[in-house]
């Protein structure tokens, strides 16, 4: 698949206001500051449009963005950890919930977003276990690989595989723009 149009289309508190929405929907999910936002620039090749930020929970809202004119990508806030409150952590989880696990809402895939170099964390198995279970297709990107030394980037993708459940892992990066070709194969 090659995109060639891609605009923010809204940002939305609940998911139960892109329910309606004409096209297949695949979302992208992952810790706070793992990369979804910049994924989605490389991916799309439009530099900005989706915000990235060092601050981690900067996305607190769930954002569209039409490709193509045939589907969306959706931006969903990062779980885990946050320079926010208790309340405003509770309040980001209650908006992922409140579209990945909508019965009305169906995505065509969910892309989780782990950290290749810190490996997948509690709250990255428990997503994967949490989508698994209610039958997402999913898709695993170990991003920041380039922070992964070149001479152990194998052994770390398949001890990432191994802790996934065997799931298939894709290497990416956002900085030296690898992964690009295979994770626009899956989502086509």
């Amino acid at each position: 698949m090659n995109i060639t149009s891609a605009q923010f289309i809204k940002g939305v508190k609940d998911g139960s206001e892109v329910a309606d929405l004409q096209f297949p929907q695949v979302a992208f999910i992952g810790r706070s500051n793992v990369g979804k936002s910049s994924t989605i620039n490389v991916l799309t090749k439009v530099k900005g449009l989706a915000k990235t930020s060092s601050f981690p929970g900067r996305t607190k809202e769930i954002n569209v963005f039409l490709i193509n004119n045939k589907f969306y990508l959706i931006d969903l806030p990062g779980y885990g950890y946050a320079k926010v409150s208790k309340v405003e952590r509770a309040k980001i989880e209650e908006v992922i919930k409140s579209y990945l696990f909508n019965p009305v809402i169906m995505p065509k895939k969910v892309v989780l977003i782990i950290d290749a170099y810190v490996g997948p964390t509690e709250p990255d198995l428990e997503m994967l276990d949490a989508l698994l279970e209610d039958n997402k297709d999913v898709i695993i990107l170990a991003n920041k690989i380039d922070k992964v030394k070149k001479s152990i980037r194998l052994n770390v993708l398949a001890k990432i595989k191994e802790t996934l459940h065997g799931q298939l892992v894709i290497p990416f990066s956002a900085e030296e723009k690898t992964g690009i070709t295979e994770v626009l194969a899956h989502l086509g």
